[in-house]
């Protein structure tokens, strides 16, 4: 049996960034981090597309915060500790150049995530932190003064273990049966399937638009992007991650409205429309969008309403007036299932949060276990925000677990 003073299990971006912390302050402790799999780091490889976004541009964190659509209240603590500009500041100060790009994100200049891998293994061998590989966890037990650890082939003790295993059903499964509460995942961060004739052949147009799930509050602004399953884009993965549970619950069957023209509702619509047909007769309505709207989309909500693609604005009847309107502003679409976004998977769901002491990161229930990351039922818009939540547990628990470890020495 292999004896440490903390336990680490996921080999992923939470597990290193909170190994590292604990080691950078604590260089006597005996730290090990347990992987299950042959590779550590596998999705900050694959994160942002291979460049790995670490943060957002988001320095406040009463701003930062609202960008979990799971975990706004209870990270607002922890994020006044450890922010976006203290993240920046870690890794610049670990080797690692930053750069903040227009819409935000925060990559490293070499747009590769193989520089943040290699910035996670080269402070891991240089603090002697042990890292093992191929460690399926089988049981977690709780002695008096320790924890006991078995994987398939290897039993491990420790006085304090972290948990960082993001979205393990295994893990959580082993948790509850310890006592502790799993709020159930549901897939988040996903795009909408659709069919329909108004958005077909229209793959890759970008429009600013408004969308809400039709008889509920749940609504998003942001870009809408049409491809060729249906709608994707900022505004639609907003709204799929603060609707994770309620789409869930539909089973992604469902209503969505869309707004084309955010600037307009459908009464203000109309009387604008009325004003191009009183300033505009003799133009054809199909030819040339009124609105910041693509011109292709534009033709086919035209012709959803019911006018010819060679009518006048002349010729508009007051009913077509208000069908054109309903299209611009109200148009409904059927919602048949999601997709996943990208690489980005991500769940809401894990440990219920009433558990955990975010002053700490320690369990409420089970003294000297502690947790970091998706492990959590927490999570984020994309943007680099997941990645500073995992960032921030694993400053506070480094900084807040250790005070009984003080005759080690600094």
């Amino acid at each position: 049996m292999k004896h440490f003073d903390i336990l680490l299990i996921g080999g992923g971006a939470a597990g290193f960034f909170t190994a590292i912390a604990i080691a950078e302050q604590y260089p006597n402790l005996k730290i090990a981090i347990l992987e299950r799999g042959k590779e550590v780091l596998s999705k900050v490889r694959v994160s942002g597309g291979g460049r790995c976004n670490v943060t957002h541009a988001c320095f406040v964190p009463a701003e930062l915060v609202k960008n979990y659509p799971r975990g706004e209240k209870e990270l607002l603590g922890p994020f006044n500790q450890f922010c976006t500009g203290d993240t920046m500041e870690w890794f610049e100060r670990n080797g690692v150049e930053l750069k903040i790009e227009e819409d935000g994100r925060i990559f490293p200049v070499t747009d590769s995530s193989a520089t943040i891998i290699d910035c996670f293994l080269t402070a891991t061998h240089r603090l002697g932190i042990e890292v093992v590989t191929q460690q399926s966890v089988q049981s977690l037990y709780q002695g008096e003064n320790y924890w006991k650890i078995e994987t398939q082939n290897q039993q491990f003790k420790a006085q304090k273990v972290i948990v960082t295993t993001g979205s393990n059903p295994k893990i959580w499964e082993l948790l509850a049966t310890l006592g502790h509460t799993i709020v159930p995942a549901v897939p988040s961060l996903f795009t909408f399937n659709t069919k329909d004739p108004r958005i077909s052949d229209l793959m890759g147009i970008a429009t600013p638009a408004e969308v809400a799930v039709f008889g509920t509050k749940l609504s998003a602004s942001g870009p809408l992007l049409i491809t060729h399953w249906g709608m994707s884009g900022p505004g639609i993965l907003r709204l799929s991650a603060w609707g994770a549970r309620l789409l869930a619950e539909k089973k992604y069957q469902f209503s969505l409205q869309v707004n084309w023209i955010p600037d307009f509702d459908f009464a203000t619509c109309i009387d604008y429309l009325k004003g191009i047909r009183t300033e505009q007769p003799k133009k054809t309505v199909a030819k040339k969008a009124p609105f910041v709207l693509p011109n292709r989309l534009w033709e086919k909500l035209v012709l959803a309403s019911g006018i010819s693609v060679d009518q006048k604005w002349a010729d508009i009847n007051n009913p077509q007036l208000q069908q054109l309107a309903q299209q611009l502003t109200q148009s409904k679409f059927q919602i048949n299932g999601k997709s996943t976004f990208k690489e980005e998977f991500v769940t809401a769901g894990g440990i219920d949060l009433k558990e955990v002491n975010f002053k700490t990161m320690e369990s409420k229930l089970l003294p000297n276990l502690y947790f970091a990351g998706e492990v959590l039922n927490i999570d984020a818009i994309t943007g680099g925000f997941n990645f500073q939540n995992a960032w921030t547990g694993g400053f506070i628990i480094a900084n807040n677990l250790l005070f009984n470890f003080s005759e080690k020495g600094k």
